[in-house]
C-alpha cells in the first residue's frame, strides 16, 4: 500500500516518532508500504519555519535529504494535483492539506493524517 504522509504525520515520523499513535508507527514500520511525502509539505514547512513557528523548526533541506535517505519516494505537485482541488467540499480550508488529498485522490494512495478535519474528507483518508 502506497501511503502519503500529511504534513504533521511526517514531521512526527522524521522527528518525534514518540508522538506518533501506535497504528501510525504500524503502518509505518510495515516493510509492505510505501511512504510517500509531497513536496507540498516541504513547501509548508519552509514558510512555517521560515514564520518563526515553534512547532516547524526543521531545515526543510535536511528533512528531504533525511525522507529521501530512509526510503521515502518524493511526490511532485502537478498541475492535475491542483485542478482537481475544486472537486473537494470545502470541509476543510487549509491550502497545503486541500493539496495533499487532491495527490491521494489523483493518484490513488492513502493519506495518513491526525487531522480530525482533514479525516471528514470520504476516500483515501486514515486517521491515524
Amino acid at each position: 500500500m502506497k501511503l502519503l504522509l500529511d504534513t504533521q504525520v511526517l514531521l512526527w515520523a522524521a522527528g518525534q516518532p514518540d508522538r506518533l499513535p501506535a497504528s501510525a508507527r504500524k503502518l509505518l514500520n510495515d516493510p509492505g508500504h510505501d511512504l510517500l511525502f509531497s513536496a507540498a509539505s516541504l513547501w509548508e514547512i519552509a514558510i512555517k519555519s521560515g514564520l518563526g513557528r515553534d512547532d516547524f523548526r526543521v531545515e526543510p533541506r535536511l528533512l528531504r535529504r533525511g525522507l529521501l535517505d530512509n526510503g521515502y519516494t518524493e511526490l511532485a505537485v502537478t498541475s492535475e494535483h491542483a485542478v482537481n482541488i475544486d472537486t473537494l467540499p470545502a470541509l476543510h480550508k487549509d491550502p497545503f492539506d486541500r493539496i495533499l488529498l487532491a495527490q491521494a485522490l489523483c493518484e490513488g494512495i492513502t493519506l495518513l493524517t491526525a487531522d480530525a478535519r482533514l479525516a471528514r474528507y470520504g476516500g483515501p483518508v486514515r486517521k491515524v
